[in-house]
């Protein structure tokens, strides 16, 4: 059951990481108090908040913004940022936690990050607002959340008022497909140099790039989405670990097993029929640790 924090109106910390590139960790509602404020510096995932009605301001890299209904603002990953309901008209508010490889790419075809953010749609904030309030309705299902969430996600994009000409920058979309290869190849015998070369990129550029944007590196990645996959058949197949380690891109079971241990901290063979909801834990618990080493 997901766990309930005192002190606001509502709020779930669900912690939905199966995407393999859009992770949502909590959502809540208030309906804050005149002049209530909150300070955060959020490391490794960003919050967005969906503004319901009444106002109030937010202030980070040195500037204040006026924030009203329907509109939407960001606390941005690493960067300290205060914000603080109106005296006379406290606003009341959606947010949602979220992370993953995907969202700079998002943000940035939305047209929202640390230097504007404040989205204000120019059409469906009423489409949004529904969408949000239809995932508090239905915190408890994980997939209806997510895919709802790229719905918003959509929506934003669609109906930016500050979208980039060039929807997909060149360097974000060289991430999209770096993520996109990783997942169709990772059962293969996959070289940094090869995803370098399909790109038409040098190898250092790119491995830059990537971590930039994602806070991984290159074989960081491809060694979490291996993992991902093999707690996957660990928990639902029959297939045996030698049989598992080559499914995931490993020519030999003792390499594939102990990369499992170094990630996991568990070997293989303890983790056969693991329940999957403890196994995205142990999932989320490793991506932890590797962008909290990064950051």
């Amino acid at each position: 059951m997901a766990e309930e924090l005192v002190g606001c109106d509502f709020c779930k910390f669900v912690n939905y990481e199966d995407s393999d590139d859009f992770y949502l960790y909590e959502m809540g509602t208030n309906k804050c108090e005149p002049l209530y404020s909150y300070e955060h510096l959020v490391k490794n995932r960003i919050i967005i908040h969906f503004v319901l009605n009444g106002k109030g301001i937010i202030r980070l890299g040195g500037k204040q913004y006026d924030v009203g209904p329907h509109q939407i603002f960001l606390i941005p990953q690493d960067t300290r940022t205060f914000y603080q309901a109106d005296k006379d008209d406290p606003w009341e508010y959606i947010w949602f936690h979220i992370g993953g490889p995907k969202i700079p790419q998002i943000l940035k075809e939305a047209g929202l990050n640390a230097s504007h953010p404040v989205y204000t749609p120019i059409a469906c904030a009423d489409k949004i607002e529904a969408l949000a309030k239809d995932m508090l309705d239905n915190y408890a299902r994980q997939y209806y959340c997510v895919g709802t969430l790229y719905k918003i996600c959509d929506y934003m994009i669609e109906n930016s008022q500050n979208k980039p000409e060039d929807n997909y920058e060149n360097s974000l979309l060289y991430v999209k497909n770096v993520i996109s290869y990783i997942q169709l190849k990772y059962s293969e015998h996959v070289k940094i140099e090869n995803i370098a070369i399909s790109l038409g990129l040098n190898r250092s550029y790119l491995t830059r790039l990537f971590k930039e944007a994602t806070g991984y590196s290159l074989q960081e990645y491809l060694l979490t989405y291996r993992m991902k996959m093999a707690i996957r058949l660990l928990s639902e197949s029959r297939l045996s670990i030698s049989e598992i380690a080559e499914a995931v891109g490993y020519t030999d079971t003792f390499t594939f097993s102990k990369a499992f241990k170094r990630h996991f901290h568990k070997s293989p063979s303890s983790c056969k029929g693991i329940d999957y909801s403890i196994a995205t834990g142990m999932l989320g618990r490793a991506r932890a640790n590797i962008l909290k080493k990064n950051s």
